[in-house]
């Protein structure tokens, strides 16, 4: 059952829709995450909020022109499924593992939304094999930046900024990554977590 609030959503402009298609989502991971490591499993219990919430969250950051996200390292859905079942723009996973692929095919199907799955190994396929036009990369619980950077380059080259979710590290993790990469950044406070943020990357080019 959804305990966030109807106020929460309607903040966060979620229409009741999205809540019902995002309720379908909670169930698929409930039943999914015995066979699979979707999240982790002391977590579950927190799903809506330490999950779905935390991904919705982006949603007043991300403009209304933007018609295509990338997510890298797709995994259990978070925050891609959040954002497709949102249908505010087309969603790119990128997941390698075959199982989690299989899971997001299957919740785009049950929560009838549309979204392109792309198998494949980013640390690999550099830049990606499949190299859609999109305004937006997302990441969560992936990589470090300067990682994520790397990954996340050929699409920002091209003219997208990122939104990456980042914990109590981030200053950290922005060091190390200003030793490769020129970076314009924000750090915006996270709704859901005291000391994490959703950095926000608009502009990042190697060193």
């Amino acid at each position: 059952m959804n305990p966030i609030p109807q106020e929460t959503w309607d903040k966060l402009a979620v229409s009741r829709e999205s809540v019902a298609r995002l309720e379908v989502l909670a169930g698929l991971v409930a039943q999914w995450q015995p066979a699979i490591n979707l999240i982790s499993p002391a977590t579950l219990p927190d799903l809506w909020t330490r999950h779905i919430l935390d991904s919705a969250q982006l949603l007043p950051l991300i403009h209304k022109n933007i018609k295509a996200i990338a997510d890298l390292g797709s995994g259990g859905g978070f925050p891609s499924l959040v954002l497709a079942a949102i249908q505010l723009a087309t969603v790119h996973f990128y997941e390698s593992n075959t199982k989690k692929t299989a899971f997001l095919l299957e919740a785009l199907r049950q929560m009838g939304v549309k979204g392109i799955v792309h198998r494949e190994r980013l640390e690999l396929d550099r830049p990606p094999k499949a190299m859609p036009e999109v305004q937006l990369v997302t990441a969560r619980a992936f990589a470090p930046l300067d990682q994520l950077l790397a990954y996340a380059h050929p699409f920002m080259a091209a003219g997208a900024t990122a939104l990456f979710h980042k914990g109590q590290d981030v200053d950290a993790e922005l060091a190390e990554a200003a030793k490769s990469w020129k970076i314009t950044a924000v750090k915006h406070l996270s709704m859901t977590e005291a000391k994490s943020v959703i950095l926000e990357v608009k502009e990042a080019s190697p060193c």
